[in-house]
């Protein structure tokens, strides 16, 4: 394992990169909406860095906003499940045809990959056969099912730069070197200020996601649950955190008429989800995000009865949701399928506000996952491996 010292952007000296030399190009390619937000942090670093370097690829707003000329949008590629994808392969299939024509007109210096496996290893095969070194920024989850796909990590990517400390046990145990760099969301928040804030009693958040299909999935079920809590809470406030991709009008469209909500905008989400004294969310990345800001969090989720009839003898993980995961144990309770209902949600939701001292035995158990995540400086150190292996 190789561990780059982490730096803030403040004390980054630009990489010495002769003045009459071509700018670098590096592809960046983002599969997800959170793949994207990571994205952007690496581009901010890489600029830092090299202030002439070129990127190109596929972005969603957080890439475009540090300056990708996204050739091609993640927005149009957020699905979830074996079904949903099967729906949209016709689209996939003509992405996958463009980007490979891109790479091969454009030859960029380096390829950056981040996350999402099933449409970047296609990119990986095809641009390391044109000789493009390819990064991963972000393992993908092959800890969790098809491992096998560890070989082909070891013939076509030079680098992987992993953000979970349990992945690099992982590629040790197969006989792999990996650069470990903490990860990008310790960065992101202003701990000063979010330590700050307290939980706001009766206040309940609110995260159903940001594809279409698990939020149809979820809100009703949200929507359920707070009527139920409603019986016997009076006092409570349901506050959704909406994705910057999502409408409040869709997610109202979604949820009953006769239960107030207040539907937050994301610009200062993680102060929004800080005042939350506890949250329901949809599954993914925004798990790890509340467990860091110490907010206790009830996961759900749904997908196909196919795609997770599958995924049930796939998975060779106990969890789904990634604080467990780091903590190895089950701090978030994780309701899937049947249980990713109204009255679970319920239910769960009324013991942890019913029994004293639950919640802060669940903020306890979450009070070590930032050190668990660290060190601090993700981004930058990620950008300094792959420029190195561009000079």
């Amino acid at each position: 394992m190789s561990i780059p010292h982490a730096t803030t952007p403040d004390a980054i000296t630009p990489d010495v990169h002769p003045a009459d030399a071509a700018p670098r190009t590096v592809w960046i390619n983002a599969g997800e909406l959170s793949g994207d937000m990571h994205g952007g942090r690496l581009l901010e670093a890489l600029r830092r860095r090299d202030p002439a370097l070129r990127c190109i690829g596929m972005g969603g707003p957080h890439l475009r906003a540090a300056g990708q000329d996204a050739i091609l949008r993640v927005e149009d590629l957020s699905v979830m499940g074996i079904t949903e994808v099967l729906g949209y392969l016709p689209r996939i299939l003509g992405m996958l045809r463009r980007i490979k024509a891109e790479l091969a007109a454009r030859r960029p210096d380096a390829v950056v990959l981040i996350d999402a496996p099933e449409f970047n290893f296609r990119i990986a095969r095809a641009a390391h056969a044109l000789g493009i070194p390819v990064h991963y920024y972000i393992s993908p989850k092959i800890w969790a099912w098809r491992t096998g796909r560890v070989n082909f990590i070891r013939r076509h990517i030079r680098r992987m730069i992993c953000i979970l400390p349990f992945e690099v046990e992982f590629y040790r145990r197969h006989g792999m070197h990996v650069d470990y760099v903490g990860n990008p969301l310790l960065d992101m928040m202003d701990w000063r200020r979010l330590d700050a804030i307290a939980p706001a009693p009766g206040r309940i958040g609110l995260m159903p996601g940001s594809r279409r299909k698990e939020i149809e999935a979820l809100m009703p079920e949200y929507g359920k649950a707070a009527r139920l809590l409603l019986q016997d809470h009076p006092g409570l406030s349901f506050h959704c955190v909406r994705a910057p991709n999502v409408t409040e009008d869709a997610l109202r469209a979604l949820w009953p008429a006769d239960v107030p909500l207040t539907v937050e905008p994301p610009d200062d989400r993680y102060a929004t989800l800080r005042t939350c004294q506890l949250l329901l969310a949809a599954s993914g990345t925004a798990t790890l995000e509340t467990a860091l800001l110490g907010v206790p969090t009830l996961v759900a989720y749904r997908v196909s009865p196919f795609s997770y009839w599958l995924g049930k003898r796939l998975v060779k993980v106990r969890w789904v949701s990634l604080p467990n995961l780091v903590l190895n144990r089950e701090v978030f309770p994780e309701l899937l399928q049947e249980n990713a209902d109204g009255a679970v949600l319920a239910r769960h939701a009324a013991r942890w506000l019913d029994t004293p001292g639950e919640l802060d035995r669940v903020r306890a158990d979450l009070a070590d996952l930032r050190r668990r995540c660290g060190p601090p400086g993700a981004a930058d150190a990620a950008a300094r491996i792959i420029l190195e292996e561009m000079m």
